[in-house]
C-alpha cells in the first residue's frame, strides 16, 4: 500500500473518532473491514495518520481514497459509483440505525431542538446531507409586494448520465426500494436508477400511533429541511387526519414547522406515492404575509381566522386548543372540496372528477397552533390544458412544473437549465450580441425596452429582479381567488359560507392595498 494512501486511510478512522462518530475500541476492526472494501494490503505500524487532523474534514478524506480506487480499477470513473462508494465509507464508520435512534431520543429527553441539532450535525457530517452539492444552487432574496420571497437554481442533484440510464435496462428489479422515501432505503447500497443510501439513517416516531420515520432532505432547500414518512409504502390521502398528523408532529417538535402537499396531481407535488410530509426550520415569506381580513367563527369560538395577502388563497387558523382548531380545518377543508364559484372560474367536480384540494401548513407559535390552509384547483381547460391555476404558457419558460408545497410558502425551486439561459439573457441585455433560447425572446423584448443597463452586473441585476416577478405571477396564476377587489371578496364570501363572520369592516380590501 502506498504511503500516502495508508496515512488518509488512517486519518479517516482517527476522523471519524475524533468527531465521534467511532469508538476508539473500534477502530482496529473498522480499518480491516476498509482495506477489505478498498481491496488495499498490510498496513505498517510505521505509517501515523496526519497529526493535524482537523484541518480536514471526513468527506475530503473519503473523497481521496475514493480517487485512489479510481486509479486502482476498483471502480468506474462515474459519479454513480463514486457516491456509491462514499455512502459506504461513511456508513463503515457510523453507528447502525438503533443506536442513532437510541442517541436522538436521549437528548429528545432533555430538549427536542437539541436532538434535531445533533442529528442534523451528524446527516452532515456524514454527507448524507449533500452539503457541497447543495453550495452549487444559486440562491438570492427579492423583495415583492407580498414581502420578501427566496429564489434557488437547483444545482445541486447530479446529472443524469446516459451510459447509468441504459444500464437501468439491465437491472432485474426497480421495484425495492418502492420509491426514495420507503424506509427500505436505509442502507441501501444503490445503483444508477436508485441513489445510495449507505449512510442513510432514519429516526423511528409515532405519529398518532402510526410508524413514521424522520429524516433530513439530502437536497435541503431551506435550513434543516426534513421529511417525516410513514413506515408503509401506501399513497398521499390529504384529510382530516392527515390535518391531525400535521399536529401531532408540531406537538412532538413544536420549532419545526410541518406541511404537505395537496393530494391530486398538478397542485401536488412530484411523489403522490408515498405518504409524507415535509417541515423544517425556516420563515418562509407566507408565515410572514399581511392580513387582509380577520373573522370570528361562533361554532369555533377559540379559533381566529385570518385572511392572507398572498397570491395564493390563504386561510389562517389559530387556536390554543388543538381538537377545536383541527375541527375547524376539517370543516375548510370538507366545504371547500365542495365548492364552486363560477365568477372565478372554480369548480369542485366536472365529469366526476375532483378539482379541489388544499395544501396544509402547521406550526406551533408558543402555545397556540397555526394552521394555514392553501386553497388549491387543478381543473384544466382547452386554453389551459397544463392547469387553469397553474402557471400560465406566458411564465413557463421560468416555471411550468408543479407548483407544490415549498412554492406555495414563497421559495421558487427552478430548474438548472436556467442558469445557462439567464446568462446567456444577461449579456443580450447589456451587449445586444448573445444568442437566447426561443422561450425567452419576448422576455428579453420586455427588459431591452424598459433598461439599458451600463455594465454587466447591472444587467444580471436586472435580470434576477425580473425572474422573482415573473415567479411571483407564477404563484398568482396558482392562487384560486385573485389578489384583486373582485377576488377577495369571493374569498370572504366563502369564508363566510363556513360561518364565520366578518371582524372588522374596515378591513374590507381596497385597491390601494392590492
Amino acid at each position: 500500500m502506498e504511503e500516502i494512501v495508508e496515512k488518509y486511510l488512517k486519518t479517516f478512522v482517527w476522523k471519524a473518532i475524533d468527531l465521534g462518530l467511532l469508538r476508539e475500541m473500534d477502530r482496529v476492526y473498522c480499518l480491516n473491514r476498509l482495506m477489505d472494501r478498498l481491496a488495499l494490503d498490510v498496513l505498517s505500524d510505521r505509517v501515523k495518520s496526519f497529526q493535524n487532523r482537523e484541518k480536514y474534514r471526513l468527506k475530503d478524506l473519503a473523497e481521496f481514497l475514493i480517487e485512489n480506487a479510481k486509479k486502482r480499477g476498483l471502480l468506474e470513473d462515474s459519479q454513480v459509483e463514486a457516491d456509491i462508494l462514499l455512502g459506504q465509507l461513511m456508513d463503515s464508520v457510523m453507528d447502525r440505525p438503533s443506536l442513532i435512534d437510541e442517541t436522538f431520543w436521549q437528548l429528545y429527553r432533555e430538549d427536542p431542538k437539541k436532538a434535531t441539532d445533533w442529528f442534523y450535525d451528524f446527516s452532515q457530517t456524514v454527507d448524507y446531507i449533500k452539503t457541497d452539492r447543495i453550495a452549487q444552487n444559486i440562491s438570492y432574496k427579492h423583495q415583492s409586494k407580498y414581502g420578501e420571497i427566496d429564489l434557488t437554481i437547483n444545482l445541486s442533484k447530479p446529472e443524469k448520465d446516459p451510459k447509468k440510464i441504459a444500464e437501468l435496462q439491465k437491472i432485474k428489479s426497480m421495484d425495492y426500494p418502492k420509491c426514495p422515501l420507503c424506509i427500505e432505503n436505509e442502507g441501501f447500497r444503490g445503483n444508477a436508477g436508485h441513489a445510495p443510501r449507505a449512510n442513510h439513517r432514519v429516526i423511528r416516531l409515532k405519529v398518532l400511533e402510526e410508524d413514521w420515520g424522520f429524516q433530513y432532505s439530502p437536497y435541503s432547500y431551506f435550513n434543516e429541511h426534513c421529511i417525516f414518512l410513514s413506515q408503509t409504502h401506501h399513497p398521499m390521502l390529504v384529510n382530516g387526519r392527515c390535518l391531525a398528523k400535521l399536529l401531532s408532529i408540531v406537538e412532538q417538535m413544536p420549532h419545526y414547522f410541518v406541511g404537505s402537499n395537496a393530494g391530486l396531481p398538478i397542485v401536488g407535488g412530484s411523489i403522490l406515492s408515498h405518504d409524507h410530509y415535509q417541515g423544517g426550520r425556516y420563515h418562509f415569506a407566507m408565515e410572514k404575509a399581511k392580513v387582509l381580513k380577520s373573522y370570528t367563527w361562533p361554532n369555533y369560538p377559540e379559533v381566529s381566522v385570518e385572511q392572507l395577502y398572498w397570491p395564493l388563497s390563504v386561510v389562517r387558523l389559530r387556536s390554543v386548543h388543538k381538537e377545536q382548531l383541527l375541527e375547524a380545518s376539517e370543516k375548510v377543508m370538507t366545504d371547500w372540496s365542495n365548492y364552486s364559484d363560477p365568477s372565478q372560474h372554480i369548480f369542485s367536480k366536472t365529469d366526476g372528477v375532483d378539482h379541489n384540494a388544499i395544501t396544509p401548513i402547521v406550526r406551533k407559535k408558543g402555545e397556540a397552533f397555526e394552521m394555514d390552509l392553501v386553497l388549491r384547483n387543478n381543473l384544466t381547460t382547452s386554453e389551459f390544458p397544463d392547469g387553469y391555476f397553474h402557471p400560465h404558457p406566458d411564465v413557463q419558460h421560468i416555471k411550468k412544473e408543479n407548483i407544490g408545497l415549498i412554492e406555495v410558502m414563497g421559495l421558487a425551486v427552478l430548474p438548472a437549465r436556467l442558469k445557462r439561459e439567464i446568462k446567456a439573457l444577461t449579456k443580450a441585455l447589456y451587449q445586444g450580441t448573445e444568442e437566447v433560447d426561443a422561450k425567452h425572446l419576448n422576455w428579453l423584448k420586455d427588459l431591452k425596452a424598459s433598461y439599458q443597463p451600463e455594465s454587466l452586473e447591472e444587467a444580471e441585476a436586472i435580470v434576477k429582479n425580473s425572474m422573482g416577478d415573473i415567479f411571483i405571477r407564477v404563484l398568482e396564476d396558482a392562487g384560486v381567488f385573485k389578489q384583486t377587489n373582485e377576488g377577495q371578496l369571493a374569498m370572504q364570501e366563502f369564508v363566510e359560507s363556513l360561518g364565520a363572520h366578518l371582524l372588522d369592516l374596515d378591513q374590507e380590501t381596497d385597491e390601494e392595498a392590492i
